[in-house]
C-alpha cells in the first residue's frame, strides 16, 4: 500500500515527464485501482504492455525522484510546517497565562496563520 501512495505522489510530481500513454496507464493502475485487464482494455494494448508501460513508468517517476527529491522536500516542508503550527499554538497557549503579552499572542496567531495557509 505505502509503494502505491509513493507512486500516485511520484505521478503529482513528475508525471508531465512520463508519455501520455504510460502518464495514463499508471494513472489508472495507481489512482484509479484499475487491474492490468482493465487497463489493457481502455487502452487498448495487451496486459503485458500494460505491465512494461507500469514498470517503466515507476522507473522514471523513482529515478526523478532520487535526483530532484521534491517530493521528499515537500514531505519535510509539510511535516515543519506541522511543527511551527505546534509552536505556535503552544507560545500562544503559555503567553494567554502571563499578563501584556498580547503582542506575543497576536505574532504566534499570526505565524499560525501563514503556516496553515502554506499546508493549503
Amino acid at each position: 500500500m505505502a509503494k502505491n501512495l509513493e507512486i500516485s505522489m511520484l505521478l503529482d510530481f513528475y508525471g508531465e515527464m512520463l508519455t501520455d500513454k504510460q502518464r495514463e496507464v499508471v494513472s489508472l493502475y495507481y489512482n484509479e485501482d484499475l487491474s492490468l485487464a482493465e487497463i489493457a482494455s481502455i487502452a487498448q494494448i495487451t496486459r503485458q504492455g500494460v505491465r512494461d508501460s507500469i514498470k517503466r513508468g515507476e522507473a522514471t517517476l523513482i529515478d526523478m525522484e532520487e535526483r530532484l527529491k521534491l517530493a521528499a522536500k515537500f514531505r519535510q516542508m509539510e511535516e515543519d510546517l506541522t511543527k511551527i503550527i505546534a509552536c505556535a499554538r503552544e507560545i500562544v497557549f503559555e503567553a494567554e497565562e502571563i499578563p501584556r503579552t498580547r503582542p506575543i499572542i497576536e505574532q504566534a496567531k499570526e505565524i499560525e496563520r501563514i503556516a496553515d495557509r502554506l499546508m493549503d
